[in-house]
């Protein structure tokens, strides 16, 4: 099976209906509690509360993360190949943006999209950057660098948003009805048996919503990054690698207990043998982007750092935006 250009954009087509149909659930199953509450009302306020939630987290909560992960900003001169390889990929992503880096001194491998493409940038863990090659590196970046082009960093904290307000109201709402149980005792009030059963369903189905959400942001990001490279044998290297080294940590809490299968639909992230299954499913001559000479010269190398930053500290993350 090959992905060409016309596919690609099926794909994209795809993912978007999906993103919408995944986001629309998720507003009506917020609507509900919203509305037994206080009726359009509450469902008009429920939204314009998820609204504002986005608006605060999409800058607040990742600069805790970095604050809590002792980051620094990573600058030019200190990882002169990485930024090299990162201006490329964000030139082929066409975002109007000098790349950023930033440095988490964890031996975690992990790698994570910070802001939006108006003023974020990637972070990247020691431990990634002491695991992977360059060009299992340009596969991860390149995943990254579509999170940010596509906003999935605002779209899953619009999604959270909604479904920890689904939470609270279906909790003030169960209260609400247990209030009225001697209403109902005394034969003054009919048990509400639908409103009930709806806010039974509403916060599993929005937790389940979320998790499918998240699951398809990461298809998309990884036909974004093959996109992008051009080269998915790297991205689907980087992703054995990681999944080896998870294994491993699990093993090491679990013993050597095989893990559940069966349970895809309450993950975050996709299995990782169906990711890579997709990406050999790609044309390699997607978008002849493995010719590419800026993707292509460092392949053979490890990543370097010349000189590691400290962490910035509370007072940087928290009250300076980057210009």
């Amino acid at each position: 099976m090959t992905l060409r250009r016309n596919r690609l954009w099926r794909n994209r087509l795809t993912n978007a209906v999906q993103t919408l149909l995944i986001m629309g659930g998720l507003a009506l199953s917020l609507s509900v509690p919203g509305y037994l509450l206080a009726g359009p009302g509450g469902v008009l306020i429920s939204l314009t509360a998820v609204v504002f939630t986005t608006l605060m987290s999409s800058w607040m909560p990742v600069r805790v993360i970095l604050t809590n992960a002792g980051a620094g900003v990573l600058r030019h001169h200190q990882a002169p190949e990485l930024y090299e390889m990162l201006a490329h990929l964000y030139a082929r992503a066409d975002l109007p943006i000098a790349p950023q880096l930033f440095y988490v001194p964890s031996p975690d491998l992990n790698a994570f999209a910070v802001g939006t493409w108006r003023d974020g940038g990637i972070a990247v863990t020691e431990g990634l950057l002491n695991s992977l090659s360059m060009r299992e590196l340009a596969g991860v970046l390149a995943h990254e660098t579509s999170h940010l082009r596509h906003g999935d960093t605002r779209v899953m904290s619009m999604a959270a948003a909604m479904t920890r307000l689904t939470l609270w109201l279906t909790l003030v709402v169960q209260v609400a009805l247990l209030a009225s149980l001697p209403l109902v005792a005394a034969g003054e009030l009919a048990f509400p048996w639908g409103p009930l059963l709806l806010v039974a369903v509403a916060p599993t189905l929005s937790t389940l919503l979320s998790l499918a959400l998240s699951r398809n942001r990461e298809y998309k990001a990884d036909l974004e990054a093959v996109a992008l490279t051009g080269d998915p044998e790297g991205l689907a290297s980087a992703l054995t690698a990681l999944e080896r080294y998870h294994s491993r940590w699990l093993s090491t809490i679990f013993g050597r207990q095989q893990q559940p299968t069966g349970l895809d639909w309450l993950r975050t992230h996709p299995p990782t043998e169906e990711r890579i299954q997709r990406l050999f499913d790609i044309d390699s001559d997607l978008h002849a982007l493995a010719q590419h000479p800026g993707l292509q010269r460092h392949h053979g190398q490890r990543p370097r750092i010349h000189q590691r930053p400290g962490p910035q500290g509370g007072h940087h993350w928290f009250l300076r935006r980057r210009r």
